[in-house]
């Protein structure tokens, strides 16, 4: 990216460019000599954290912001996006690593409908930092040009051999030499023959896909390749390209379609490959959404599979019979659906399946061939006296018919929706296949299946929907941004995994993987109508609606009330949004209600003890979205009628 810097870049070296420091915490203030901003954690002892918010600006084309920083201490720096009109704020990156130079953060910036928008630096406590520069350039972040002082972020990785080097006057237009231009390149060149030298760009921060240009240039004849990779996050390489010509008669235009869907590094790697050594130069690296060449294959959006069976079965399809959309109301007996607990799933009862397969098969749709998948998807057991074959999944290769098995289960789910998640690859085009099989009759149970989801790449680089979304919470790394009221409680709320300690009260297990964690109300140590009250960080007013989604569990004979409130800023007196009262089942029901409000308030979730101690309330899963509700709450004002136990095919 060569362009001109735009509006909200900052040098710091005449002043602060219109950044401030958020009132609510710590000061930032610039160094002595004026040349960075700075925050040092001895002087801001008891603070919460410092806020370094950036002048409103625009956000018409893709762009490029690039923050110089250097950090000390055990704490964490948080650069975030925060649009108008929304109440949290949207991560881009974080660091909690220390370093004893100035490093480089970049983060692409991607247009979009938000007008305006302002750049949030968080530092949490136990750090100090410096930041020394803020750009914002028109472009993708892997484009450079080498002009600039910084290399765009691209780094070297420290080798006792050959290496990358800047090359200051041979840009690669006008005539092929190497000394008589203008303008800046790199180039690695080699003397002691086998040596190999790494360029990597930063990492990518959102999904692309399209050209990647490049010019490169090797003016004598040498033994060596030339060849362009991608790397992971867990350093997994790739190749994407190989130069078919070790020498070339000036700077050669070299062109590949790239993909990335998750985080990726761009990798040119050099390597000589005799004692002759040689030399290879590189420029002017861009990036295009449009697609080198036509032939190129449209970039396959795996959300095809995908599917909630609350509308059908989506691109799935059941043989023999064995596999049914069901719905179950909220009873106090058997689990509803994983999505709104009170939705439609997928059931395989492979009792019902003639004798002697007592198999039970499910396809999906097809998937390309050469691509590495994630698939997630929620499931769980009743009936089976041996677990062998309960739940298998395969890839399935729809044109030989070959199998390989990609996961299978190993124990049951006590009642409680399960989360999966398995990486695959096959070379050929494959479909998923889900199987539920028993040797007899008297081994046979049923399989439910919920919530299938399938992203590209390995499961361990993608995080699932939930866990990256802004204004969310799964109690997975603690209680987020919410706190207790310990001033007006008479109870608190406890994060826990697993069940309750009361019996015929509380959840199995947690909404998001059926293994993780939660929030809850322990009645037995509470006396009825005592309470307790989780709140919110205050968020920032909006002349907008805004749409509160959360899980919520109430089981028990002597379960009490759980309301949502609405605090205003410097207001005693709250606003009721929403409440239950008394038992709604031994499933996971969602909650939904939109709210309006202009001034700076918090989210209370407030839980009242019940009339006996089977009375524990949970929540879970707690995101915030801006705009009205699309989905009216599935589960109304509920009280138990003479249906509770139908089941509805």
């Amino acid at each position: 990216t060569t362009g001109e810097p735009l509006s909200g870049s900052c040098s710091f070296a005449q002043g602060t460019c219109g950044y401030t420091s958020d009132p609510a915490f710590a000061e930032w203030t610039r160094s002595a000599d004026g040349h960075f901003l700075i925050i040092d954690h001895t002087l801001t002892e008891g603070v919460e954290k410092a806020v370094l918010v950036s002048p409103e600006l625009e956000l018409l084309e893709w762009s490029c912001l690039r923050v110089v920083y250097q950090i000390t201490g055990s704490g964490s720096l948080w650069l975030y996006q925060r649009p108008e009109g929304h109440n949290f704020d949207t991560r881009l990156w974080a660091t909690d690593a220390p370093s004893d130079s100035w490093l480089t953060a970049s983060v692409d910036l991607r247009n979009s409908s938000v007008s305006s928008y302002a750049i949030t630096l968080t530092l949490t406590p136990n750090s100090s930092v410096a930041i020394i520069k803020v750009d914002i350039v028109p472009g993708y972040c892997i484009e450079c040009g080498f002009e600039e002082s910084n290399l765009c972020a691209y780094s070297t990785p420290w080798s006792t051999g050959v290496s990358w080097y800047v090359g200051g006057s041979s840009a690669h237009s006008g005539d092929a030499t190497w000394s008589n231009e203008t303008g800046c390149y790199m180039y690695a060149d080699s003397v002691f023959g086998k040596e190999v030298a790494k360029l990597v760009s930063p990492m990518t921060t959102t999904p692309l896909a399209g050209c990647l240009s490049f010019y490169y240039r090797s003016d004598q004849e040498s033994n060596c390749f030339f060849n362009v990779l991608t790397r992971d996050q867990l350093g997994q390489y790739r190749d994407i390209w190989r130069a078919e010509i070790n020498r070339t008669s000036g700077w050669t235009l070299a062109q590949v379609d790239f993909r990335a869907p998750y985080p990726l590094e761009v990798v040119f790697e050099v390597a000589f490959n005799s004692h002759v050594g040689g030399r290879m130069a590189l420029d002017d690296i861009s990036f295009s959404p449009q697609f080198c060449y036509s032939e190129t294959e449209v970039t396959f959006d795996p959300s095809v599979a995908n599917c909630d069976f609350e509308e059908g079965l989506c691109s799935y399809k059941p043989e023999q019979a064995g596999w049914s959309r069901v719905s179950v109301k909220p009873n106090i007996f058997r689990l509803g659906d994983h999505t709104t607990g009170s939705g439609s799933f997928l059931m395989a009862n492979t009792r019902l399946i003639p004798p002697p397969a007592y198999m039970s098969l499910l396809y999906g749709p097809s998937l390309p061939g050469n691509l590495t998948y994630c698939l997630r998807f929620y499931y769980t057991l009743s009936g089976f006296t041996r677990m062998d074959h309960a739940l298998t999944v395969y890839s399935s290769d729809h044109i030989g018919g070959a199998e390989e098995e990609i996961w299978t289960v190993t124990e049951s789910t006590r009642n409680v929706w399960t989360e999966v998640h398995v990486t695959f690859q096959r070379r050929q085009a494959t479909k998923v296949l889900f199987v539920s099989m028993c040797s007899n009759y008297g081994d046979c149970g049923s399989v439910g299946l919920d919530d299938i989801s399938m992203s590209l790449g390995d499961c361990r680089l993608t995080a699932g929907p939930l866990l990256s979304a802004p204004g969310t919470c799964t109690f997975e790394m603690g209680i987020c941004e919410f706190s207790q009221d310990k001033d007006n409680d008479s109870g608190k709320w406890v994060l826990t995994r697993g069940p309750t300690p009361t019996s015929y009260t509380g959840p199995m297990g947690d909404h998001t993987t059926g293994t993780g964690h939660y929030m809850y109300l322990e009645a037995s140590q509470m006396r009825q109508g005592h309470r307790a009250r989780l709140v919110s960080n205050k968020q920032r007013g909006s002349g907008s609606p805004q749409c509160l989604h959360f899980h919520y569990h109430m089981y028990g004979s002597g379960t009490g009330e759980l309301r949502v409130l609405l605090q205003l800023d410097g207001e005693e007196s709250y606003v009721l949004l929403w409440s239950r009262h008394g038992e709604q089942g031994i499933s996971w029901m969602k909650g939904s209600v939109s709210y309006q409000s202009d001034r700076q308030h918090q989210i209370v979730f407030e839980a009242i003890r019940g009339t006996s101690v089977r009375s524990d309330i949970a929540i879970d899963d707690i995101v915030f979205k801006k705009g009205s509700c699309q989905e009216v709450d599935t589960n109304p004002y509920y009280s138990f009628s003479e249906n509770v136990n139908k089941i509805e095919y």
